[in-house]
């Protein structure tokens, strides 16, 4: 590694300095022939020391000691009593692949990256042919040259502490991103050494004009590491894959004997002795059975099935399930791309202006999903008269293994495919961790491997939202404690109606009286800033989001149990179709106001949420009369009914793709509303393709086991 340095450090002086002495315009030449050539110096061809020492003396170097971490960290190299022992041809590419301090630091850029294509074409020559028709000013061996010895491109981190940033206090956007293009035999260790003694120093002329002071984090060499392969979620991964696999073909194999085939029943082409096996063993009735829930064709059909909407059925979910999981997914590509960004300060002033409001304001899209899920589980429930009866014939210890089966049917159609998700989450962030030039402030491998149980529990949301695995799972673990704890007031409901009423009663006004106590203790306000200190006590709490979740099963009671119609002129209910639209919109474009008290925060928050629920269960329950309007039907169209059987696929899913996607990519991004369209589509189509065969392999299966688990049930009754 010292030698190395020492040679990029003489090569480096002479080639800054330019002609403007007689010194300079000799190594001038000398640099310009030996670019063009093809072959590397001989001995007799390079410059002897003295030539060098000579060179040492220029008036750049000072600028390029203080503007070029790569150079000053040479410079630090070379006064640490390095010995020089070999004069090699130098590469000013090099310098060039290697970052420095880009314009626009004050709003957030705070990546200094260089080009890694760069670098890696030092020691590979750019695949590009050049036509020898035409005059260039260029020197040609900057595509032909190649480097001496190996190079490798690594990232290192400072925290700078500069007041002339806007500090938004989102997470991490103090930590300047530095690309190297050094040799490789340069070790990790040795260049952070190098590198703490050149921030020590105060050595860049940043730090004068900007105070940044930085303090050196970390380096990455952006290698995936060997631990990667025993993580336990790739191994749970890849068991799965085969698994999953295995049992498709089983499901094939079994699909094929239901066929009229020359062969014997059952038996592959090739009847090899594994399928003789495999047909004797799916001749056992329930292996059969189990094994069907895995076929294909079937599940795919099931995806893509449109179907005319029975009386039974509330078409207006579909739509509102399907729209607000999209709209959900275009907030997190703003969201994720935050971290990626080098004008942070315009992406967030874009988020506060009244057109992008649909877009910052559409975490509130998650209270749809929560009145949906409130609305459906009382419905279901005191429709069921037959079951109603039970609950009210049979014990409390009955009743108690009723609700665990039911329980279990929930987790069986939820747990494998939310299971398969946070094993790649686990995984796709130790790969982003190792391999990305960002630093990942949310490092979900980590939350993931210590916090694991949190989540296969659904109580991830009881603790600090930045201790959680997938973060953007709280609102899973919501709906599974609401589900239970509604499911226990419904069992009480069908012995106990008026006490269950008033519990209900006083469960929402708690919600209400909660939020406006911990909106007030901890001074709320609508703010990014404060919104994310805040979203353990207010964002992901179930005791301030359960509010929706009343209100629609308030909404299936009184349709059920009160027998509620509406008794409206025609104008009369088209007016409140619109207005329920009007308020829709209304509450999600309130938080153009933000320079507000806390008392006003929290009561716009509260009642925000309020209003915005009962407008959803307004249209929840015109659909389930047959009433609405033009809009009303075009959610109820029948083209709603794919998306929405995606879309716990796509809720889980899309945080996951584009997170992967950004870290990915080598240079940050810039906050453009044209790009972002642009690239918003691009990652629609690639989540909902990913839905389709994550719910094939993971989810439809287990619908389908738990069908046939019910089924098995009731014939048995």
């Amino acid at each position: 590694m010292k030698l190395q340095i020492s040679w990029l450090l003489l090569t480096w002086l002479g080639a800054a300095k330019g002609a403007t002495n007689q010194s300079a315009a000799h190594w001038h030449d000398y640099s310009y022939k030996h670019l063009n050539q093809t072959e590397p110096l001989n001995q007799q061809q390079q410059p002897d020391l003295a030539q060098l020492s000579e060179l040492q003396q220029f008036e750049h170097e000072p600028h390029l000691t203080r503007s070029s971490v790569i150079f000053g960290l040479t410079k630090v190299a070379n006064k640490s009593n390095l010995s020089i022992n070999s004069k090699l041809t130098f590469q000013i590419s090099v310098l060039d692949a290697s970052g420095t301090k880009p314009s626009g630091f004050v709003y957030g850029q705070n990546y200094w990256l260089g080009s890694q294509e760069a670098c890696q074409g030092v020691q590979r020559p750019v695949g590009i042919t050049l036509s020898k028709n035409f005059e260039r000013v260029m020197h040609h061996g900057l595509i032909t040259q190649q480097a001496p010895f190996d190079m490798d491109y690594k990232v290192i981190y400072l925290r700078h502490n500069s007041p002339w940033q806007v500090e938004i206090k989102l997470m991490s956007e103090q930590i300047i991103h530095i690309g190297l293009c050094l040799p490789s035999a340069c070790s990790s260790g040795e260049v952070k050494q190098l590198a703490r003694e050149y921030v020590a120093r105060g050595m860049f002329v940043e730090n004068d004009i900007y105070d940044i002071r930085p303090e050196l984090l970390y380096l990455k060499d952006l290698q995936l590491r060997d631990a990667f392969y025993q993580r336990t979620s790739f191994r749970l991964l890849v068991s799965a894959l085969l698994a999953t696999g295995a049992l498709m073909l089983c499901a094939g194999q079994l699909l094929s004997a239901k066929q009229p085939t020359e062969q014997p029943a059952g038996l592959a082409p090739a009847e090899s002795e594994l399928w003789r096996v495999l047909h004797s063993l799916l001749q056992w009735q329930r292996l059969r059975s189990f094994v069907s829930c895995y076929d294909v064709p079937s599940n795919w059909s099931k995806i893509f099935a449109m179907r005319a909407h029975s009386s039974n059925e509330i078409p207006v979910m579909n739509g509102l399930r399907s729209v607000c999981a999209i709209w959900i997914m275009i907030f997190h590509v703003v969201w994720f791309m935050y971290f990626t960004v080098h004008n942070k300060t315009v992406l967030i002033s874009y988020a506060e202006q009244a057109f992008f409001q649909y877009v910052s304001s559409a975490p509130l899209l998650v209270d749809v999903f929560f009145t949906i899920s409130g609305f459906l589980q009382t419905y279901n429930f005191l429709r069921n008269v037959a079951q109603l009866e039970a609950v009210r014939r049979q014990s409390w210890p009955q009743n108690l293994r009723l609700f665990g089966k039911q329980l279990f049917h929930r987790y069986l159609r939820l747990g494998p495919l939310y299971l398969i998700v946070m094993a790649s989450v686990d995984l796709a962030y130790a790969y982003i961790g190792d391999t990305s030039v960002y630093h990942i402030n949310e490092r979900f491998d980590e939350m993931c491997s210590r916090h694991w149980w949190r989540n296969l529990l659904f109580i991830q949301n009881l603790f600090d939202h930045r201790d959680m695995c997938a973060n953007w799972s709280w609102s899973l673990a919501c709906e599974m404690q609401f589900f239970i704890l509604a499911h226990l007031l419904l069992f009480l409901y069908a012995k106990h109606p008026k006490l269950t009423k008033c519990l209900v009663a006083c469960s929402l006004a708690s919600t209400i009286a909660w939020s406006y106590g911990i909106g007030l203790t901890i001074k709320f306000q609508l703010s990014f800033d404060a919104a994310f200190a805040t979203g353990t006590e207010i964002y992901t709490s179930p005791f301030v989001r359960i509010l929706p979740y009343i209100l629609g099963a308030i909404t299936a009671w009184s349709l059920l149990e009160r027998r509620l119609q509406l008794q409206l002129s025609e104008l009369r209910e088209r007016l409140c179709w619109h207005f329920a639209l009007l308020v829709f919109f209304a509450c999600i474009y309130s938080t153009i106001w933000r320079d507000l008290s806390s008392l006003l925060a929290i009561s716009l928050f509260v009642l925000g949420r309020l209003f915005f629920s009962l407008s959803v269960c307004w249209m929840i329950a015109g659909s389930a009369l047959g009433r609405g309007v033009w809009w009303s039907r075009l959610l109820e169209a029948k083209g709603f009914q794919h998306l929405s059987r995606l879309s716990y696929a796509i809720y889980l899913l899309n945080p996951l793709i584009i997170a992967l996607f950004y870290g990915l990519t080598s240079s940050s991004t810039h906050a453009d509303p044209f790009m972002l369209c642009v690239v918003t589509c691009g990652f629609a189509v690639i989540v909902y393709l990913a839905a389709i065969v994550y719910s094939l392999a993971f989810e439809l299966p287990y619908s389908n086991l738990s069908s046939l688990l019910l089924r098995r049930k009731t014939k048995n009754a």
